[in-house]
């Protein structure tokens, strides 16, 4: 299978102070892995571009995507760290790293649909799964996924896709965005009570949700798959696969308390390919959400890319 690997230095540049756990160092910390265990050369790298305003607003309002750029800007002139809520913060590098990062999803999506690549992994930050429409929050600024589902369906003429969130805190952006959008079936678990503390009860018919308590471990996570993601998945037949592939749900990660590990991602991972080999000529396209432990996520990447890339 050829994998596309998305990705760019500008998604290095945001920093949003020290300390703080979406930090640039997980990038590298991918990168390095990829290099130090040779699955590099499995991949073929893009550079990812810049997002086109039209495509951001296939999920966001006009007066959202122009007020951010507003706030931004002023970070950038300034010179300077601005606050967005008390654990989301701007620097001057942010407005190209998520112009970047939605880019690169957007890109992904035409490269998959092409066929240039059979799949893709867009290792960019920041994470977009709690972006709503209108709202910034939960280190998000731009919904990723959510913008490149919706190309795959306004601008390419897709029928149906299928989003699967394996992060471990609810993709309440995403869910805002496409509940109820029957072209769109939305499948996640994460952990109950948990920030942002939203997903008990879904906003549309369209979503598969599984919140589950602390400490649940990769075999209970596998279970409640197979009995509730699996059988809609199959019956909604999608025709693209897009992932917001967190790997935060890690035992060794403090900033949830579940019990995956690495052989957890791999089987989810393969689920999904079978899925889509079945239904969508093997067309998935991964972004990068969650994931804080360093090694633990360069592990979970690497371990999930590997399923992808077939090696």
């Amino acid at each position: 299978m050829t994998t596309a690997y998305f990705s760019h230095p500008d998604c290095r540049a945001h920093d949003m102070g020290r300390g703080h756990p979406e930090c640039p160092a997980r990038l590298d910390a991918i990168e390095d892995h990829l290099l130090a265990t040779g699955l590099d050369i499995a991949l073929t790298r893009f550079d990812a571009p810049l997002v086109r305003h039209e495509d951001l607003a296939l999920a966001h309002t006009t007066g959202y995507v122009a007020e951010l750029s507003e706030f931004m800007e002023q970070a950038a002139a300034l010179g300077e760290h601005r606050s967005v809520d008390p654990d989301t913060s701007v620097s001057p590098a942010t407005w190209q790293a998520a112009m970047r990062a939605a880019g690169a999803a957007v890109a992904a999506t035409e490269a998959v649909i092409d066929g240039r690549a059979e799949n893709a992994f867009c290792a960019i930050r920041p994470p977009g799964h709690h972006a709503t429409r209108s709202r910034a929050m939960g280190f998000c600024f731009f919904n990723n996924v959510a913008i490149a589902a919706r190309y795959a369906l306004d601008v390419r003429g897709l029928q149906r896709v299928a989003i699967v969130d394996f992060d471990v805190h609810h993709g309440n952006g995403t869910e805002d965005i496409i509940a109820n959008d029957e072209r769109v079936l939305m499948a996640s678990f994460f952990q109950d009570q948990l920030y942002p503390f939203s997903g008990g009860v879904p906003l549309g018919t369209n979503m598969v949700n599984l919140p589950v308590p602390a400490y649940t471990r990769g075999g209970e996570i596998r279970e409640l798959i197979e009995a509730n993601w699996m059988p809609r998945l199959e019956a909604f037949r999608p025709q693209m696969v897009f992932i917001s592939a967190g790997f935060d749900a890690h035992r060794e990660d403090e900033l949830g308390q579940l019990g995956l590990v690495e052989a957890d991602y791999e089987w989810i991972t393969r689920r999904l390919v079978d899925l889509a080999q079945r239904h969508a000529h093997g067309r998935i396209v991964s972004c990068l959400e969650g994931g804080y432990a360093l090694s633990a996520l360069a592990r979970s990447v690497a371990a999930h890319l590997r399923v992808l890339a077939g090696v």
